[in-house]
């Protein structure tokens, strides 16, 4: 414990001296650099913390999912099955595990589609969507299957403007707030077959998924979010 509040007083001494050196400059890999020792404190929490191994396995499996449901529909661009996949992850397992899954996810899936600078900004947004998954979990949206093909559709926005916000701060100067939203604007149309994509498959799957989610941790106990 003791550590860890070093290590992350260690990280923010770091930035505030980097912001001071950078007089406003190099947003991108400022920003870069807060993204990528956020997702290294989270799988160091990951790696520290006790997991069932059933658990790893049902994490492992819903990530190969995940990045079969984004590979086979990677002819259409922004329509695929892994943000429902990373949703139900979360709500199954909770909000670190689910950050996890949807994470790593985009790591993996990555290495078929090609790595770049926007990787580690896909794993902050569907890691983010699969923790906010788990918010909800136990809440009327996601108890429900129209609030909840809703709020996945909003995260098919709301992933959409993320990836914008990684293209503005990386190759446009000077960084303003129309910037911003002609990004926003010219990829609404992706945006929206993603927004689809998820109301399609959580309409069609995700009661499904959660009745089978179910019947295996009631026979292999392995669901955090159960105890």
């Amino acid at each position: 414990m003791i550590f860890r509040w070093l290590l992350g007083l260690a990280i923010m001494g770091i930035f505030l001296t980097l912001a001071l050196q950078l007089h406003g400059k190099h947003y991108f890999m400022f920003s870069f650099m807060i993204l990528f020792s956020a997702l290294l404190l989270v799988y160091w929490r990951f790696e520290h913390q006790p997991i069932k191994t059933t658990t790893l396995m049902f994490m492992a499996t819903l990530i190969a999912l995940a990045v079969i449901g984004r590979l086979i529909f990677a002819a259409i661009p922004s329509f695929q099955a892994a943000s429902f996949v990373i949703i139900m992850g979360g709500m199954a397992l909770g909000p670190e595990l689910g950050f996890v899954v949807g994470a790593t996810t985009a790591l993996v899936s990555n290495l078929f589609l090609g790595q770049g600078p926007w990787t580690p900004w896909q794993m902050f947004a569907w890691g983010l969507m699969g923790f906010t998954a788990a918010l909800i979990a136990h809440t009327v949206i996601g108890k429900r299957r129209l609030p909840l093909a809703i709020f996945g559709g909003l995260w098919g926005f709301g992933f959409g403007w993320l990836m914008d916000a990684w293209y503005v701060l990386a190759y446009v100067q000077p960084l303003t707030g129309k910037a911003f939203l002609t990004a926003a604007l010219v990829s609404v149309k992706f945006d929206a077959y993603h927004a689809a994509a998820n109301v399609i498959f959580l309409i069609l799957f995700a009661n499904l998924w959660q009745q089978l989610f179910q019947r295996l941790n009631d026979k292999y106990d392995f669901l955090p979010t159960q105890k």
